[in-house]
């Protein structure tokens, strides 16, 4: 057949030749999507491990080797002075390094006694971390307003009071939060115990007053939220507080008892709005409030397996670490400190913070261990969520596998 008898073929039936050049390309396209599948399947890719799992183990490898006592210090969150039992430390001291040595605690709270200059805080901190194998959360409340240590002794940013930025809207919490996490940060602190997530609608009181970010339920959650946010992608470890909501109480529990008069219905409609945004927003740490909620319980919300279990650990499915609130307050004068230890760590607690008497609380846990009282399952519950916390941060490194 002659090359001017397949053009005219090929004119009168260029829809078919069309459509078996589409075919044809289409045929090819199999062939190499198959031949690629076969060497996928021929040569898989191990499948990595999740960064959460990796840290778990090592959460586990790293409390296999810790002794009862290392493990309840683990859950201790302390002044440096209680240790030593002497003046404002200012600096890591043989005494305190002794002191660390019988009981390595899992974290302190410094105050603005403690800060006399950028560079002195900066060297303490650092001294502080590189004390102990299990380095602390080394933490501080840092809120901005009347609530600042750093600002009002170091000279970081001045910031107002979180309320007084409401208007600036969820940008404005987030800026402010980074801030915070950068400022503190910069002189060695890993840990900042805000935002408050408290709604300030007890006018009269002020209890919480304008530490909150807003008077508004909604509001508040949405500005918490994006506090919480600010907090993470700075890298630094944030602590909603103080649960179950103590903006409407008459008396601050720094004082006396303090009391929550609502219903379980009333407050998931109201106060635990900032702190179910919070949570969702990935907030590291929940801070548990010494307020009683006679609806649900006669004790302290702190001291309350309901509160702290039932509702905030199940109910609201927080997994990360949850903390008293300080345990010298007046809203817990009534108990020692082994009771408020033993206690608070049965009703659900995984760290205890401003315990003034190390070695009496670690005395009354162990015995809470030794009776019944308290659980070793419960405590390896506590030990590894604090562990995975400093793991995920890098406070803690890796350890070697063999």
């Amino acid at each position: 057949m002659s090359w001017n008898t397949f053009w005219t073929i090929l004119k009168r039936n260029w829809r078919a030749a069309v459509y078996l050049l589409v075919l044809a390309a289409l045929a090819v396209l199999l062939v190499v999507v198959c031949v690629r599948r076969g060497q996928t399947a021929a040569q898989p890719e191990p499948t990595p491990r999740t960064s959460a799992a990796v840290q778990k183990d090592a959460a586990q490898t790293l409390l296999d080797g810790m002794t009862t006592r290392e493990k309840i210090c683990q859950l201790l969150i302390v002044h440096p002075e209680v240790l030593t039992g002497g003046g404002t430390v200012t600096a890591m001291t043989d005494e305190l390094s002794a002191a660390l040595r019988d009981y390595p605690v899992g974290g302190f709270l410094l105050s603005a006694g403690n800060m006399t200059s950028g560079e002195q805080l900066a060297a303490l901190t650092s001294a502080l971390l590189a004390a102990d194998a299990t380095a602390p959360l080394v933490t501080v409340d840092e809120e901005g307003g009347r609530v600042a240590r750093l600002m009002n002794t170091v000279g970081t940013t001045k910031l107002n009071s979180m309320y007084s930025y409401r208007s600036l809207g969820t940008q404005g919490a987030y800026d402010n939060a980074q801030t915070l996490a950068h400022d503190i940060a910069a002189y060695g602190f890993n840990t900042d115990f805000a935002p408050v997530a408290d709604v300030w609608t007890n006018k009269r009181s002020n209890a919480i007053g304008d530490r909150a970010y807003s008077d508004d339920y909604d509001e508040t959650a949405e500005l918490v939220a994006a506090a919480v946010s600010g907090f993470r992608d700075a890298g630094v470890i944030c602590c909603l507080k103080h649960f179950p909501g103590h903006g409407s109480t008459a008396t601050d529990s720094h004082n006396g008892a303090a009391t929550v008069d609502k219903t379980l219905p009333q407050l998931r409609q109201e106060d635990l709005k900032p702190f179910v945004s919070g949570i969702a927003a990935g907030a590291d740490m929940v801070m548990v409030g010494h307020l009683t909620v006679p609806t649900m319980d006669d004790v302290p919300a702190s001291l309350s397996h309901k509160i702290v279990t039932n509702l905030l650990r199940y109910d609201l499915g927080f997994r990360g670490v949850i903390v008293t609130d300080g345990l010298q307050m007046q809203a817990l004068a009534q108990y020692t400190d082994g009771e408020k230890a033993v206690l608070a760590l049965a009703a659900g607690n995984d760290m205890l913070l401003e315990i003034s008497d190390v070695p009496g609380a670690v005395a009354a846990v162990e015995q809470a261990l030794a009776d019944g009282t308290l659980t070793q399952a419960a405590l390896d519950a506590s030990v590894l969520r604090v562990l995975q916390l400093k793991l995920a941060h890098g406070i803690v490194p890796l350890p070697e596998t063999g």
